[in-house]
């Protein structure tokens, strides 16, 4: 491909996203492309302060937060993904501004405002929105991951979050249902996947 893909992962937290574009990585790799993992929010200074807000959310304004998360996705633009899909290389990235607006969203920012301060960001080529109920999700959480809840994970904010991500209807989405098994999810998403990059193949030579 003379372009890279864009394939960003999204959903609450506990609907597998980390291990399902792990699986989707080692399998493009194995079929010959060249992959470029990455998340957000990143390692870096800003991304390191967002983690920080996981167990004291309350520490900065709802518009300080989302700042933070701007300021770690220019970074990741510029550094990662732009210059991964210049390459031509498939990046998979756990999580996006679709995950900005929905959780940024729920804290009451206005969800179509944050999306329009997101023009410096490429537009996915795909959007992979695993989609679970806020039960689900805390319950997986509790009991696979072993872990606490942070201040992001709380059931009352995943609701409100879910509830704003069954609400963007943008064409780039594809709805995954996770709580199938593992297998079947990762199934489905190669599926998807396939037929993207076959759709984007044709596009470069038709």
């Amino acid at each position: 491909m003379s372009t890279g893909l864009l394939i960003a992962f999204e959903g609450i937290d506990g609907t597998g996203k980390s291990t399902q574009l792990r699986l989707l990585a080692a399998y493009l790799q194995q079929q010959g492309y060249t992959v470029v993992a990455t998340r957000e929010p990143t390692d870096g200074p800003y991304g390191r302060q967002i983690r920080a807000l996981y167990h004291n959310r309350r520490q900065v304004s709802p518009e300080r937060e989302l700042e933070l998360f701007l300021l770690d996705r220019q970074q990741h633009v510029d550094l990662c993904i732009q210059p991964a899909l210049t390459r031509g290389d498939i990046v998979l990235t756990d999580r996006y501004f679709f995950s900005t607006a929905a959780y940024q969203g729920a804290a009451g920012c206005d969800p179509e405002a944050i999306f329009r301060r997101h023009g410096f960001a490429p537009e996915p080529d795909m959007v992979l929105l695993l989609t679970l109920t806020a039960a689900e999700s805390v319950a997986r959480i509790r009991e696979l991951r072993g872990e606490g809840l942070n201040d992001f994970e709380q059931q009352e904010q995943l609701e409100k979050v879910a509830t704003l991500f069954a609400s963007f209807a943008h064409k780039c989405i594809v709805r995954i249902n996770a709580a199938q098994p593992v297998e079947a999810v990762q199934d489905s998403i190669r599926k998807t996947v396939l037929q993207l990059i076959r759709r984007k193949r044709k596009g470069c030579t038709g």
